[in-house]
């Protein structure tokens, strides 16, 4: 069946923070010369959801909060498939591990079963959603991305062990976030970067997530609060 790359698509994206306190750094790549989307650019892990991805269990989930924003302004409920898609890209293209150890109940889907043989099930309770944008009218690809943020110290072995990735993206580094944005990024990613920077001491989920919702129509920079266990009546 073919894709309707006009199509706004949904997608997860997945930044990788270390050293928070002392000299914070992000896990990045650059994407092929030849890639329909974003060539060359220097961009987080990410990638679209599969349709499988809905299906995928996870050992734990989000926190409610984050599950909550995920579902504002939503047609659909992703609050599984996002996290996961976040946690199999993180695979895919740095070979990092982002789960616990444990079994699949049976077999594992053709496109996680290279993560299923490292003896991990994905979990989500570390993830934290700090992020959306859509991607302007007139590009050759549109996504409506989120964006998870999660510490390094949660990924399972070696963080400099770049060996199972896929070649989808090539330079894969810790780039010290003050220096990122002095590398060839995408417009997003900049913000996103800002943002990042700018809550660097916040653990757990933000005050809010930032939206920018660009439509057809006109471009909107919202901000999602969602469900709030801790907030008062």
């Amino acid at each position: 069946m073919s894709v309707d790359k006009s199509a706004i698509r949904d997608a997860a994206t997945i930044i990788v923070l270390r050293d928070r306190d002392s000299d914070p750094r992000v896990l990045m790549g650059q994407r092929g010369a030849n890639a329909a989307f974003m060539p060359n650019k220097f961009v987080f892990p990410g990638g679209a959801v599969d349709v499988g991805d809905h299906h995928i269990p996870l050992a734990q989930s989000m926190s409610e909060q984050c599950s909550g924003r995920l579902q504002e302004d939503c047609a659909q409920d992703l609050t599984n498939a996002l996290p996961v898609a976040a946690i199999r890209e993180l695979w895919e293209e740095t070979g990092l591990i982002l789960g616990q150890p444990g079994q699949w109940s049976g077999d594992a889907p053709e496109d996680w079963q290279t993560y299923a043989t490292t003896g991990h099930v994905p979990d989500a309770r570390a993830l934290n959603f700090v992020f959306r944008a859509i991607t302007p009218p007139g590009r050759p690809r549109r996504f409506d991305a989120r964006f998870f943020l999660v510490d390094a110290a949660e990924i399972r072995g070696d963080c400099d062990d770049f060996s199972a990735a896929s070649e989808e993206l090539s330079h894969l580094q810790w780039v010290p976030l003050a220096q990122a944005r002095d590398y060839d990024l995408p417009f997003i990613t900049e913000v996103v970067l800002a943002e990042i920077e700018a809550n660097i001491g916040q653990i757990g989920p933000p005050a809010s997530v930032p939206f920018y919702r660009n439509d057809d129509e006109t471009s909107l920079f919202l901000r999602l609060r969602g469900y709030d266990p801790n907030a008062e009546d």
